[in-house]
């Protein structure tokens, strides 16, 4: 009887074996399977955004739209907020400009601008390069043509510009400079929670929102701010010289729109990109200098990590 019960034993022990082996091939199949097919549908992906960027003709450089004239107006926008790792960044604003000087055809170059401003180093060193470009290249004059807004830093960077063009909706203006902030003092007190900083230096923690401000870091503060702005007034007066007119707050921060710029010598005319350079220019063939982003550089700035990260996994399923 025990020799039976051994026999049924091995039975059982080998049919286990069996399924065993059985289950762990057709998992080890259908994870083959898996990851094949995630490769495929991966590479598809790529295949169509390429095809996609070929049929668009985007590119990542500088280059310009094709034109046969032999004297075209030059157009480089300035989009959104200006700021680094952004379409309307110094270096990528810079590249267009630079592209458009270069090119033999360039009868003058216009800068499209719509946008609230932003970094003020980043309008300094494109402000700083349309003054280079054009002792440069004497023969080629910059205009400035406002579409919906011109504030802040994108005035910085239209101070440099020969003459300067708005529509009369236009908002133009907003010549200061701030710094924003919250402070959560009474809020933590409320709550019963104690604030442990610890710092080399004694102003090391300044602007802290969750500490009191000091009257010397405070006074600090107000004193770089308004360094700043005096830079900004400067370069506003160097550009613009005696066409700004005396006796109101220009530079107060207000905004105005096109018409009254106009009043106030912020602009020169009322116009479009289209009207300088029909009617400013003689050249109404428009070239667009603007670097673009190729199709992966859109998708990865809109998606961002999101799409890294999928494609990262999707990756690590393959291998």
């Amino acid at each position: 009887m025990n020799q039976n019960a051994e026999e049924d034993r091995k039975q059982a022990g080998w049919e286990q074996d069996l399924l065993k082996r059985f289950a762990f091939e057709v998992l080890k199949e259908q994870r083959a399977s898996r990851r094949w097919g995630i490769f495929f549908k991966l590479l598809l992906t790529l295949y169509l955004l390429g095809a996609l960027a070929m049929g668009m003709g985007i590119g990542s450089g500088g280059g310009s739209s094709f034109s046969s004239a032999s004297r075209v107006t030059a157009v480089v926008k300035l989009d959104g907020v200006i700021g680094p790792d952004l379409p309307a960044s110094a270096e990528n604003v810079n590249k267009g400009l630079r592209a458009a000087f270069e090119d033999s055809r360039t009868a003058a170059v216009v800068l499209r601008i719509n946008s609230p401003g932003g970094s003020p180093v980043q309008s300094g060193q494109i402000n700083d390069e349309i003054y280079r470009l054009k002792q440069k290249h004497p023969g080629i004059k910059v205009y400035a043509a406002i579409e919906d807004i011109c504030a802040s830093g994108a005035y910085y960077v239209a101070a440099a510009a020969d003459e300067i063009y708005a529509d009369k909706g236009s908002i133009v203006g907003s010549i200061g400079v701030r710094m924003d902030g919250f402070g959560f003092v009474d809020a933590i007190s409320r709550l019963g929670v104690e604030r442990r900083l610890l710092t080399a230096g004694e102003h090391k923690g300044f602007l802290d929102p969750f500490l009191p401000v000091k009257e010397q870091e405070q006074k600090h503060i107000s004193s770089m701010l308004g360094e700043i702005h005096q830079q900004f007034i400067n370069t506003v007066k160097k550009g613009r010289r005696d066409r700004l007119k005396d006796g109101v707050n220009l530079f107060s921060g207000f905004v105005w729109t096109g018409e009254r710029s106009l009043e106030l010598g912020l602009v020169d005319a009322l116009g479009s990109v289209d009207f300088v350079a029909r009617e400013v220019v003689k050249a109404d063939n428009l070239v667009d200098f603007t670097p673009k982003e190729s199709v992966f550089e859109q998708v990865g700035r809109r998606f961002g990590s999101q799409l890294g990260a999928s494609i990262k996994q999707s990756l690590a399923e393959i291998w």
